[in-house]
């Protein structure tokens, strides 16, 4: 199919969406239905032009795509949801197959290396486009995204436009956004006379001392800090969310991971061990199976009123409002993660003190790099199906991304979705609509806002083997470390090794060429 039928095909798919849009209201303040109004009511949807040379009701009349993505239940469970309104308005026909995130990445490589193409499609790690797109696996979705003004592109806010880019040209879209923040039971603190944490050191005071302390009233003693450690359980995006202030203090394009002037690994260094030690710390004041614990197991605790303090990603918003399954309704403060009052002098290794100078982007002395951890799950196009299958792949991802299906769905916890667009952020009648209250929406909102507007953000690691430096290697070390197989020297000089050689092995000016394009470093 040529560009012009691609774009007139895009112009009936916006015609179509608009339908929908129309149809679907304002979002419920529940889980959305799985009924929406039937399509066949509205009139317009069987009125596409002409000049599309598609069948004049479904313009995917007859298309399979297969979309591969994490097994859940979140992140597909919306997938799974919405694929059949999505047939009802094209034709196309959706299947989903989930594999577990430890398996998405190699089966993405495999299926599309080995010219299998099973699948159409995948949503997965936006970083993961720099593995894909420079060896033409992935399509270059540019055109489509240019022509489809349903999608209103200039609503996503820019930092998650430019991680679903590569060589300014965009390869996924995002259908989620994510930056991890510290959740705190406003009650609890308030009662024992703390305050929020600003720092590292201060989540584990308050952590220390909110300890053993009955959080939710049942006669029992709760935790004072919940962050899952189970190996192949994201502890990976953990540790660089308490690493970065330490690591990070010039700007989001001094970087958190290498060193721009050789691609060093900034891990063997007080920062780093800072870092290890205070993650390793929480779990003095966690549950006595924390390393065994996975993220759904630390939140599953916080909803139940059991944890002073967590780390996490924008679920918990949404889910603590949830009156069957949420305890703390109203007592959930959000904030930016906590920084620091010292950072890494790169010369020596050493942490050196907060001043004008080391920390420019200081509040208050102290040293903020918010950790756009993983960067939300986006979905990509495999470039060597066919162009209907193509088309079709993209105009589900665009479907699921539009304001009128990813509006609902942000504001419900349990879809794994977290707001992506400037207006998710500016709106807050959606959010109280969905049941938070308006109190509890300005502060979930502010929170996840005053990370993405951070000049010192840091964002996740996005060059070829991503997965292998941070999901194999460090996942590996980290898992040692916590398990007390490695002292904190043992585990950071073993992560340098473990990255230096995949820095080797990739060629290091080619991936410092690729980290500094990703991070805006000169």
């Amino acid at each position: 199919m040529n560009s012009k039928n691609i774009l007139l095909k895009l112009l009936s798919l916006m015609i179509v969406f608009s339908v929908l849009i129309t149809a679907c209201g304002t979002p419920a303040t529940e889980a959305p239905a799985t009924d929406a109004p039937a399509i066949t009511e509205a009139p317009e949807a069987t009125e596409a032009p002409e000049a599309t040379e598609a069948p004049e009701d479904k313009i995917f009349d007859g298309v399979t795509i297969d979309i591969l993505t994490f097994v859940g239940p979140q992140v597909a469970e919306p997938l799974q949801r919405r694929g059949p309104d999505f047939t009802e308005l094209t034709g196309a026909t959706v299947n989903i197959i989930t594999v577990p995130n430890s398996e998405l990445y190699q089966k993405v490589l495999t299926d599309a290396v080995s010219g299998t193409n099973a699948y159409d499609g995948y949503l997965f790690a936006p970083a993961w486009v720099v593995d894909f797109a420079p060896a033409g696996l992935i399509e270059d979705l540019t055109p489509y995204v240019d022509a489809d003004a349903a999608l209103e592109w200039d609503d996503v806010a820019p930092f998650f436009r430019d991680f679903n880019s590569y060589d300014g040209k965009v390869y996924s879209i995002p259908l989620d956004g994510d930056m991890h923040m510290v959740y705190y039971r406003i009650d609890s603190l308030e009662e024992a006379g703390l305050e929020p944490p600003k720092t590292w050191d201060d989540y584990l005071a308050v952590a220390k001392a909110l300890n053993g302390k009955d959080l939710n009233g049942d006669g029992e003693g709760d935790y004072g800090s919940c962050i899952s450690k189970a190996p192949a359980q994201q502890s990976y995006w953990w540790i660089w969310s308490i690493a970065a202030p330490y690591i990070q203090s010039q700007g989001s394009s001094q970087g958190p991971f290498f060193n721009t002037a050789d691609m060093t690994p900034l891990v063997n260094n007080d920062a780093f061990k800072r870092a290890l030690e205070v993650y390793k710390e929480t779990g003095l004041y966690g549950p006595p199976d924390e390393t065994n614990q996975g993220v759904g197991d630390s939140r599953g605790l916080f909803l139940q009123g059991r944890c002073a303090l967590t780390m996490d990603w924008g679920d918990i918003g949404p889910l603590a409002i949830d009156p069957a399954n949420s305890k703390v309704i109203d007592k959930t403060g959000a904030i930016s993660n906590p920084g620091s009052t010292e950072v890494l002098d790169w010369e020596t290794g050493k942490l050196v003190a907060c001043d004008a100078t080391t920390c420019p982007h200081a509040v208050d002395g102290v040293n903020h790099a918010p950790f756009a951890s993983f960067g939300g799950w986006a979905g990509a196009v495999n470039a060597a199906v066919t162009q209907e299958e193509k088309d079709a792949a993209y105009a589900f991802f665009s479907y699921m991304a539009q304001p009128a299906q990813s509006n609902a769905d942000v504001v419900v916890g349990a879809t794994g979705y977290n707001p992506f667009r400037i207006s998710q952020f500016e709106d807050t009648q959606p959010w109280v609509d969905a049941g938070f209250s308006q109190a509890a929406a300005e502060q979930y909102l502010n929170g996840i806002k005053e990370s993405f507007d951070s000049p010192n953000m840091a964002a996740d690691l996005r060059i070829p083997k991503s997965q292998q430096y941070i999901q194999v290697e460090l996942d590996r070390i980290l898992s040692l470390y916590i398990a007390g197989d490695l002292t904190t020297d043992e585990a950071a000089q073993q992560l340098y090794d473990s990255w230096e050689a995949i820095t080797e092995a990739e060629g290091r000016d080619a991936q410092l060429t690729f980290y500094k394009g990703t991070i805006g470093a000169k």
